[in-house]
């Protein structure tokens, strides 16, 4: 990971940092790894949104080194970052694209407000960059206006765009899109859903059929089923996932939003508790506001260190 992209994740994740390193540091006043300080880390933990299964495994680490020695706030945040960046190591895979023609057919998809239209267009971005041709479609066709906000990002990215009117058949755009894609010799289609509320059994029904007509358009597609989630939902990001999960076969996660959260052990928490990967992680509104998950890179930004 580049030292400008570690420089605004650590920046992002500064409001988690703060909280989670300061209550340890306060814990430890004492100079002493004791039973009592290891119950204020252990709810520093919980607050950061870390999860209960993975706090405890930390916790844990933390008695071993309590019978071992005394030790410090930055041998304790040394611990707690080792530990961490070990358990998100199984979390990080790269995008997987489909061979020459293709097209892989990539799906976002997520509630109102996590993120979506913009991932798609940082994603489009990115992959633009490592030298695809790219093709976003407009597949939200329940929110107004979402077609003309992703034609707008379209342009920025410099990718292709399919959309239709708005109120129109949103597995018909994807259909169409992956037939323009083919048309035009695009490697890529990035498809933009609309904003699932995912308690809504209808709606869910209507992304179900979405994936359906995607796969009867190209083999095997979606290739990537992405879920956007937004960092600052905290532990709710856990029962969206579970729900999507549940509707269609989510292959990995997008965690957006870190810089505007103090609850950035989310990420770790959507993560343990179904074991999904996560791809990507996204800061900000830029283009280049999304990148690969580094497991080294989130763990030192959430608690310190290079």
């Amino acid at each position: 990971m580049a030292d400008g992209w570690f420089a605004r994740l650590r920046g992002g994740l500064q409001k988690a940092r703060e909280g989670l390193l300061g209550r340890v540091q306060a814990a430890l006043r004492g100079g002493r790894l004791d039973a009592a300080t290891i119950e204020e880390i252990e709810e520093a933990l919980l607050q950061a949104d870390v999860g209960a299964e993975e706090t405890e495994r930390l916790v844990t680490r933390l008695r071993e080194l309590a019978r071992q020695e005394r030790a410090g706030s930055e041998q304790v945040a040394e611990l707690l970052r080792r530990e961490l960046a070990a358990e998100l190591a199984s979390a990080r895979r790269d995008l997987r694209l489909v061979p020459a023609p293709g097209p892989s057919v990539l799906m976002l998809v997520g509630v109102n407000g996590s993120g979506k239209t913009t991932t798609a267009a940082k994603l489009a971005h990115l992959l633009r960059g490592e030298g695809h041709r790219v093709l976003l479609a407009a597949a939200d066709t329940f929110r107004a206006a979402a077609a003309e906000q992703l034609g707008v990002w379209a342009q920025r990215a410099g990718a292709d765009l399919v959309r239709h009117d708005g109120g129109g058949d949103p597995g018909a755009v994807v259909f169409d899109a992956i037939s323009a894609a083919r048309a035009r010799g695009c490697d890529v289609v990035v498809c933009d859903t609309a904003g699932r509320l995912h308690n809504k059994a209808n709606l869910m029904a209507e992304l179900q059929k979405v994936v359906r007509v995607a796969g009867r358009a190209c083999s095997g597609a979606p290739h990537e089923t992405l879920l956007v989630l937004d960092a600052s939902t905290g532990q709710n990001a856990i029962q969206q996932a579970r729900v999507f999960t549940e509707a269609v076969q989510v292959s990995g996660l997008v965690m957006a939003k870190l810089d505007t959260t103090a609850k950035g052990g989310s990420l770790v928490a959507v993560h343990r508790a179904l074991g999904l990967p996560v791809l990507f992680t996204g800061l900000g509104e830029g283009l280049d506001d999304l990148q690969a998950f580094d497991p080294d890179a989130f763990a030192a930004a959430l608690l310190g260190g290079d």
